[in-house]
């Protein structure tokens, strides 16, 4: 699918001294069947990991794939305990890049690189992330972008026109005007999650911020909008979501929200819970709002991976299974269900099927665009991405204004990691 993923800012390898894993050596790999564990997250929400699975045990049967289910809030701090702790789990979901590189550097995970030396790289998008000083811990099966869901209905019953390349001050207005207090529950015209996220990547990816630098003025407008929206009532308050464990999926399968930024991962959900039963919203897509009009397309993502534990007993098999995810045949798998593989090509293209035929949705994904990394890698990545999280929290409860907000990040990340 790179004709989807056409530009993909700040992808680019990075050199790192890995701690802890000179000498390392593989456990002693058992003989005959295998069951081979694999760590994922929220696995009845998210259909990709099952059809992957059946994919490779069909084609691999003398491989049992146990899936280790994990709620998905949790995950980060549950990997890290699991892999501090000797677990041997031997296939881990790399949720996130910053989370990759920690373990890479802990020397947690597996050397893969023959693994991945071995696959058509020219087809697989995202990789270069997870090259680590000239070797390979990872390896990507999915790529995915943001763009703007939109509940259909709502803006038919508004009178409204679709979100089409719409601006920032377009998508407060229309927000505005979709909320509804008159019908229980509320209907917001827009929902903003609580991912820092929503406000700081997106704000990166159309200013040419960077995240890793230390200097964030780039982002207090993009705060301004959301805690507008939050004041206004049109968006859902980030305390209430926080503090409820409010699910994005929930707010707009249940048409609760009128537009939802999120990532392309989400189309199998929506896939999902239509087919059965649970959802009847009427849905598409549309580019992520911008700060101009008339420009190319500007937004962010970030791959996923799957990584091979270092302490895993079944080596080989996890290679294997991580070579099938990133694979045309583990493309097919999940692109059939409306997941953006890594792994492009004509058929793998022509399998996505899950997308809403109609001309906006179409052009969404097919229309050249400038993709940044969610949050660039370097040795920094991981001690920055703490702070960021920590004063993204007091902004949007309210402890902190934007600009003092703003000044702590600023603050903390020069003399707490890049030495003043």
């Amino acid at each position: 699918m790179k004709r989807i993923i056409t530009a993909a800012a700040g992808l680019a390898a990075v050199a790192l001294a890995l701690t802890g894993c000179a000498g390392q050596e593989a456990p002693a790999e058992e003989e005959g069947p295998v069951t081979l564990s694999v760590a994922v997250w929220s696995l009845d929400q998210t259909p990709e990991f099952q059809a992957l699975f059946d994919a490779f045990e069909a084609a691999n049967p003398d491989i049992t794939i146990q899936p280790v289910d994990i709620l998905a809030d949790d995950y980060p701090e549950k990997v890290t305990t699991m892999l501090a702790g000797g677990d041997t789990t031997d296939v881990i979901t790399m949720k996130t890049v910053v989370d990759y590189l920690k373990y890479a550097q802990r020397g947690q995970l597996a050397d893969v690189t023959d693994t991945v030396e071995g696959l058509d790289t020219d087809a697989i998008a995202g990789l270069d992330p997870y090259e680590v000083d000239g070797a390979y811990y990872a390896s990507p099966y999915r790529q995915d972008f943001w763009l703007l869901y939109y509940n259909k209905g709502l803006f038919d019953a508004a009178g409204l026109p679709y979100p089409d390349h719409i601006t920032w001050d377009d998508y407060v207005d229309l927000s505005k005007q979709l909320t509804d207090d008159s019908v229980s529950p509320k209907v917001y015209g827009s929902y903003q999650h609580v991912w820092r996220s929503v406000e700081q990547a997106i704000a990166a990816a159309q200013t040419d911020g960077d995240l890793l630098s230390g200097d964030y003025g780039f982002m207090e407008d993009q705060y301004a909008l959301t805690l507008d929206l939050q004041q206004s009532g049109a968006s859902l308050d980030y305390a209430t979501a926080k503090t409820q464990q409010v699910s994005y999926r929930t707010m707009f399968e249940t048409g609760q929200t009128a537009m939802m930024h999120m990532g392309t991962w989400y189309i199998s959900g929506i896939k999902a819970a239509i087919d059965a039963g649970n959802s009847t919203v009427d849905w598409g897509v549309a580019p992520i709002p911008q700060v101009k009009a008339g420009g190319e397309t500007k937004t962010f993502g970030s791959p996923t991976a799957f990584a091979v534990n270092a302490k895993s007993k079944h080596q080989e098999a996890a290679k294997k299974f991580l070579a099938f995810a990133s694979s045309e045949e583990g493309a097919l798998a999940i692109a059939k269900i409306g997941v953006v593989p890594a792994f492009s090509s004509d058929a793998v293209t022509a399998a996505f099927t899950a997308l809403p035929t109609d001309d906006l949705s179409v052009e969404t994904f097919s229309e050249p665009k400038q993709v940044a990394l969610e949050m660039p890698v370097s040795d920094d990545t991981s001690d920055i991405s703490t702070i960021l999280d920590e004063e993204h929290d007091l902004i949007m409860v309210g402890e902190h204004s934007v600009a003092d907000g703003i000044a702590a990040m600023e603050e903390r990340v020069k003399n707490e990691v890049l030495g003043g």
